[in-house]
């Protein structure tokens, strides 16, 4: 199945029902009196999370969505029916905003979340409500108001606690091949990811984390260029990168260093608080290097990549340092989930 997304539908709410003026026309019962019930309100419509679905196709077909509309008022003091609500599922991570104004809605980041995207109209008045003592045989009824009606862009952002950065064919897909038990496709040619893949890792068996692979970037991603600048969004969640270097003498015109800064660079120009998320450094296929050549190798790249928290040195198609890296990563999403849940001292 493709993977989608980006979704633009429009949503329109039920309008209320118009209240209604009559009055009561019984036997034995002169000057009954108004009678004349209220309208229903008008169907809203929600969105709701919900962890079983994983992408956006639903909205890709059908971009409509429009809420019952409530029944009118009705005479012997009945009031008209509600319309029902609509409630549309979406998965967990999905933006909501305002196409036209840019206006965030909702974000549905946890399973179960609902938010209210259209409000439906409120029922009109029937003429019972205006009824006095000199105004008996009130005439004046409300008609509903309508229901709101909205353009809405839905992003999805996946939720997983590693993001993978790097050029095509860093070894990216294979090393979340390495570590996990997904699949993605990996072959010798440049972007055989086209969209993200999601792999879960397991420490042991009570302790895992959820790694995402976007599509490889290139220089100019940020401007447009290449396929990685249409699934950044889906890092920003993230609590950790993992920067992926190809490390390898075999490419043409290999140059570590400045693939490295390339990477770097598109980071900072698509979004400056990305750029600062905790980074690691990854140097990727370390077998293709001669033993001789491979301490100079990598000194070289982490001298000219700059400051960087962490580096490993790691063979993906093999597995070796995979697993020394696997365990580093579990012990710093533990310490930062645990320092989140630690109460702020000046809010106690």
């Amino acid at each position: 199945m493709k993977f989608f997304d980006e979704a633009k539908i429009e949503v329109i709410a039920g309008d209320g029902g118009n209240g209604v003026a009559t009055f009561r026309r019984e036997k034995y019962v002169p000057r009954g009196g108004p009678s004349g019930g209220d309208g229903g309100r008008g169907g809203s419509i929600y969105a709701i999370a919900d962890r079983n679905l994983n992408t956006l196709i639903d909205f890709r077909y059908t971009r409509i969505f429009r809420a019952q509309r409530g029944e009118n008022g009705m005479s012997s003091d009945c009031y008209g029916k509600g319309g029902e609500d609509m409630e549309l599922r979406m998965p967990v991570g999905t933006v909501i905003s305002d196409l036209e104004t840019g206006e965030l809605i909702a974000d549905l980041d946890r399973d179960g979340a609902k938010a209210l995207i259209a409000r439906g109209g409120d029922g009109g008045l029937g003429n019972i409500h205006f009824k006095s003592s000199t105004n008996r045989a009130p005439r004046q009824c409300t008609p509903g108001t309508p229901g709101e009606r909205r353009e809405l862009k839905l992003e999805l952002k996946v939720l997983a606690d590693v993001g993978l950065l790097g050029m095509p064919n860093a070894g990216k897909s294979t090393f979340i091949r390495a570590v996990s038990s997904a699949r993605p496709k990996v072959a010798d040619y440049p972007f055989t990811t086209l969209h993200p893949n999601l792999g879960v890792v397991r420490a042991d068996a009570n302790r895992s984390f959820v790694v995402a692979d976007i599509p490889g970037l290139i220089e100019g991603a940020a401007e447009g260029a290449g396929l990685g600048h249409q699934f950044l969004r889906h890092l920003q969640r993230t609590r950790l990168l993992l920067h992926l270097v190809d490390i390898s003498p075999f490419a043409p015109d290999a140059d570590p260093v400045h693939d490295a800064h390339a990477i770097l660079d598109e980071l900072r120009k698509y979004d400056p608080s990305l750029y600062d998320k905790p980074r690691w450094l990854v140097i990727n296929k370390i077998d293709l290097v001669p033993e001789g050549e491979r301490a100079e190798r990598v000194e070289a790249l982490i001298r000219g990549y700059g400051p960087v928290e962490k580096h490993f040195v790691v063979s993906a198609i093999n597995g070796a340092g995979c697993r020394e890296l696997t365990f580093a990563i579990m012990e710093h999403i533990e310490r930062e989930k645990q320092t989140q849940a630690q109460p702020d001292p000046e809010e106690m």
